[in-house]
């Protein structure tokens, strides 16, 4: 044990009893020998705290307390956190089984790289899979064009980065995820593994089906003066292209080509 990285996921939550549990679990079940589990609850009044009783012998750290916010909750665990690598994972999504090991495995093959990221399955509230999202190698300057092309329910990055350059912004709450991945790429290498790692569910109650205006507004002001030109942008998805193919992902490919040439 003493040769794996310790691995430290953090949980914000509010009001998610629906699916907090599956989240705990997936995290539990990972069956790690070297990792801590911190949940950090804005104070829930659903059933949550009681979940988190029935399970507080498996966490490191958990409180139920007003917040002021996603970010501000993620910021609370992750200066707490000890582990080498570090993640969050949303109250109501999950991750893969067995990628903790494959994270492990991946650090020691990539030295030096400070973020790595797996891909991510899209799932509904019977976590059927509905869809699927495969990455590539990410770097600042390809989501800087293309956006969120990665994303943080398969996503680890070196502690010791925060020391380089702090936490998330928790003046935002739609956007800190693209802001975060953007300050770490700026100053480190990444990694991808071509594996599903996370699960992203799609429900009606998500930040992403309600405030899409909001998402879009703050991701505005985050690229303030580093916009990237239509000729930028065809150039980055053209490497993803070409990346995918060279993953060997062609099935994925065709299908995107096919809903896009669709008009889907």
């Amino acid at each position: 044990m003493s040769k794996l990285p310790k691995i430290s996921i953090i949980t914000p939550s509010y009001n998610q009893a629906a699916f907090l549990e599956r989240t705990i679990q997936s995290v539990l079940d990972q069956n790690y020998p070297n990792m801590e589990y911190i949940i950090i609850d804005g104070g829930s009044t659903d059933g949550s705290v009681d979940i988190l009783k029935k399970y507080e012998k498996y966490l490191s750290y958990w409180i139920s307390e007003k917040d002021a916010g996603q970010s501000h909750a993620i910021n609370k665990g992750l200066q707490v956190a000890t582990g080498d690598w570090l993640a969050w994972q949303n109250s109501d999504d999950t991750y893969q089984p067995g990628i903790f090991w494959e994270l492990a495995e991946a650090a020691q093959r990539n030295p030096s790289s400070y973020l790595i990221i797996g891909n991510m399955n899209l799932i509904n509230v019977d976590d059927v899979v509905v869809n699927n999202l495969i990455y590539v190698k990410p770097t600042y300057h390809s989501i800087l064009a293309e956006g969120m092309v990665l994303t943080n329910q398969a996503a680890f990055w070196r502690r010791s980065l925060h020391a380089k350059i702090g936490f998330l912004n928790e003046d935002m709450h739609f956007g800190f995820d693209y802001e975060w991945f953007l300050r770490v790429l700026s100053s480190s290498r990444a990694a991808h593994v071509n594996r599903v790692w996370g699960n992203l569910r799609l429900h009606n109650d998500t930040k992403t089906a309600n405030s899409q205006i909001s998402f879009e507004k703050e991701y505005k002001s985050i690229r303030n003066g580093r916009e990237s030109s239509v000729f930028i942008k065809r150039c980055y998805q053209l490497r993803r292209l070409l990346l995918l193919l060279i993953q060997g992902d062609w099935s994925y490919v065709f299908r995107g080509i096919a809903r896009r040439l669709s008009g889907k």
